[in-house]
């Protein structure tokens, strides 16, 4: 993803419809010249509802909401999650029945005090112990699936290393047996995918198939709860299930809800970023050749400049729980906002040369991970480290990976996907 930021965009202001699948379809230059035309003319703009074309069900119509697509305007709407709440739906556009949103949000699309309870519980099954035996794991995996991809010499990054690398630190860490990763990874790939029609069978529904998947998450986690409650090891399971905090405890359907959210959001988070670093550095060299020659000194601005351009999740939505101005534009109490991050991660007015790749940039206040505030992912420091170490051993092991073709773009609006990439050592 190279685009020109002087070229003209391929779509006037008001053609850009940010919510027809054909729109995300467009090649990577195209969308980021279109939001850079929106940055500059049209803001904070009003669009329709996406329509479910592909889907049998109905859902109540609402009136469309704001895109936001400025730096500035994403990090004020973060900073105030009392005007600019998550509950109604914050990964929807639409809004899905509670039950729907409950499977694939859970934390995500709570407000306080609930979802200070959840982060509280949460958080303290992630502490230094456990995160340190995660920690040790990664070395470990991302070492035996560079050894394994190496006996071909050739294949599919995405295949070969993206998409197993943090999917098996993830069902490790919660315990989930070997036995369920094929499946596990099957069901994120269909919530995930937006309907692509490679992961979405011909002749399925959908919508049907996310609820049947995210069901199937659900499942392999409240068995795995009710199993850990008795007989409890060394594993995130364990002391989620057991965390107690001022005497609460997470119910089986949010232990479930956080899996479901941890093995897509999570594992997604990486994924995408490990994938668009290969394709970068096939498309800005000298930059890789600087992180060879120095990768402990330029491991840290790395692995954010990394996330910065996948930016892995483009949006999250918010609605108004009061009337509220945002850089004069007036909204008003139940209205939806959608941040764009990946247009806050491009803005000019935040970033020197935002279309530059450059694993030395600093300052970079990037969204990558959400916008500071309360749902800030949990999970950061944990994508940070898989990236940091996979391209790490990457480059240490065979310093002459390189793509050796185009990536298949996911048509999502949701998930900046690659499918499939390859590659040769």
């Amino acid at each position: 993803m190279k685009p020109m930021p002087h070229s003209e965009p391929a779509l006037g202001v008001h053609e850009i419809d940010l919510s027809a699948t054909e729109f995300w379809r467009r090649p990577w230059s195209e969308r980021e010249a279109a939001f850079r035309l929106l940055r500059r003319e049209l803001p904070i703009g009003h669009y329709d509802e996406p329509v479910l074309e592909f889907s049998t069900l109905e859902f109540p119509k609402s009136s469309g909401y704001f895109a936001l697509t400025r730096h500035a305007d994403v990090a004020q709407v973060s900073r105030h999650p009392e005007i600019f709440i998550s509950g109604p739906g914050a990964v929807s556009m639409i809004d899905f029945p509670p039950e729907i949103v409950e499977y694939f949000s859970g934390m995500i699309s709570t407000d306080n005090p609930k979802h200070a309870r959840l982060r509280r519980i949460v958080s303290n099954a992630f502490n230094p112990r456990n995160i340190r035996g995660v920690e040790e794991s990664i070395e470990r995996v991302a070492g035996a699936l560079i050894d394994q991809a190496r006996e071909h010499g050739t294949g599919d990054f995405v295949t070969d290393i993206a998409a197993p690398f943090p999917l098996e630190i993830i069902c490790s860490m919660m315990g989930v047996p070997e036995s369920e990763f094929a499946t596990v990874l099957k069901c994120s790939n269909i919530i995930l995918s937006s309907g692509d029609s490679e992961f979405i069978p011909k002749g399925t529904d959908p919508v049907i198939a996310f609820i049947e998947s995210g069901a199937t998450l659900t499942g392999i986690m409240e068995e795995l709860g009710k199993f850990r409650v008795d007989q409890p090891i060394d594993d995130i399971t364990s002391a989620l299930v057991n965390a107690e905090i001022e005497s609460e405890k997470l119910t089986q359907q949010e232990l479930a809800s956080f899996f479901v959210l941890l093995v897509t959001a999570g594992n997604e988070t990486t994924r995408t970023a490990l994938a668009h670093a290969l394709h970068a550095f096939g498309e800005f060299p000298e930059q890789k050749q600087r992180l060879v020659l120095d990768f402990e000194g330029l491991a840290k601005t790395a692995t954010d400049e990394i996330v910065r351009w996948a930016t892995p999740v483009i949006w999250m939505r918010r609605t108004l729980a009061c009337d509220y101005t945002l850089s004069g534009f007036d909204f008003k109490t139940d209205d939806k906002v959608i941040m764009f991050y990946n247009s806050a991660n491009r803005d000019e007015d935040a970033f020197v040369d935002p279309y530059v790749f450059d694993v030395a940039r600093t300052p970079n206040d990037h969204f990558g991970f959400g916008a500071p505030g309360p749902h800030f992912c949990l999970g950061a420091h944990l994508a940070r480290r898989e990236i940091t170490v996979m391209w790490r051993e990457l480059l240490r092991r065979t310093p002459t990976i390189h793509p050796t073709g185009p990536p298949a773009q996911l048509a999502s609006s949701f998930v900046n996907g690659i499918k499939s990439l390859p590659y040769s050592f």
